[in-house]
């Protein structure tokens, strides 16, 4: 039986490339039968890194069948998997996330959680030595996930490690890091193709807080204009969205890579409640510019209060 495996819905550059990273891995090296699969269109960025390193885009798949084996990368949220996740037989488990828990498998398997910004990073060093016979698009994908992930080093996700991996790869490529992620956050800020509620799902994790349901939505850009324009119809698309996901709020952070900094919108007191609360700030209108905030993971989940 043929082991599929995906990363979370929305898939981003870690969630499109780590599939095939590993995938590439258990069939080259551990002659384990295995299928990279996404669990929806790859983003803009993600597109991109496909095409640069001249890899196929993966099949998409909305289910999985009771019994299959699949692994989960970049994530261990139900929320983010098929719905009947917990019948498939899932064989490992590789993440940079916290545990979310709710995730049943069929027996003891493994399971590789480090606080790492990127689930590359972490494949790079499960991989280990045998790393050095992958060809280039699988180390292009690595480099290229990790460079997503940190936002060119610029997210406080980012360790050492993470930094090092990358001019490692760099190195062994002949590319430069700079011109690579350039591209990369070029065409991830090309959103003009896009309705207002794709964007919303574009990078959308759902969280329970304090008995709230919410749709965390992130949008990484060099030119946060660009979606800020925008900012009148995607807060009346929040709304639908909400009600389509079954969440309570949409919220959506505008991350400016350069000026390092995030714009969060506020359509309603409820989100003005939770931007004061959670970030120490004054709202007095209907966007409120968070300094230094950059990533979900570290800086915006942690923090959020109802």
């Amino acid at each position: 039986m043929t082991t599929k495996v995906f990363g979370h819905k929305a898939p981003d550059t870690d969630s499109t490339g780590s599939p095939i990273i590993w995938a590439w891995y258990l069939n080259e090296v551990k002659g384990i039968a295995a299928e990279p699969v996404l669990l929806g269109e790859p983003n803009t960025e993600a597109a991109f890194v496909l095409k640069h390193w001249d890899l196929p885009k993966p099949a998409i798949i909305e289910s999985v069948a009771e019994g299959e084996k699949v692994v989960i990368v970049d994530t261990n949220n139900p929320a983010e998997l098929p719905e009947g996740i917990n019948k498939a037989d899932i064989t490992a488990i590789i993440d940079h996330h916290k545990l979310v828990g709710g995730l049943e498998t069929k027996g003891p398997i493994d399971i590789t959680i480090r606080p790492l910004a990127c689930t590359a990073t972490i494949m790079h060093d499960l991989i280990g030595d045998a790393l050095a016979k992958a060809p280039r698009g699988i180390k292009g994908a690595m480099l290229s996930c990790i460079l997503s992930d940190t936002l060119e080093f610029r997210s406080p996700t980012t360790t050492a490690h993470d930094k090092a991996v990358c001019e490692a790869l760099a190195a062994d490529l002949g590319v430069s890091m700079n011109e690579l992620a350039t591209a990369m956050f070029e065409a991830k800020s090309d959103v003009s193709a896009f309705s207002d509620a794709a964007l919303l799902r574009m990078d959308s994790k759902e969280y329970n807080v304090d008995g709230t349901e919410l749709r965390v939505s992130v949008l990484e850009t060099t030119a946060p204009k660009l979606i800020l324009d925008r900012k009148d119809n995607l807060m009346a698309s929040m709304v639908d969205v909400a009600k389509e996901d079954g969440a309570d709020q949409v919220l959506l952070f505008v991350i400016d890579i350069l000026k390092e900094e995030a714009t969060l919108l506020v359509p309603n007191d409820l989100v003005k409640k939770i931007a004061e609360a959670s970030f120490g700030c004054t709202v007095s209108g209907d966007s409120v510019v968070l300094p230094g905030v950059m990533s979900r993971k570290k800086q915006i989940i942690p923090a959020l209060k109802v």
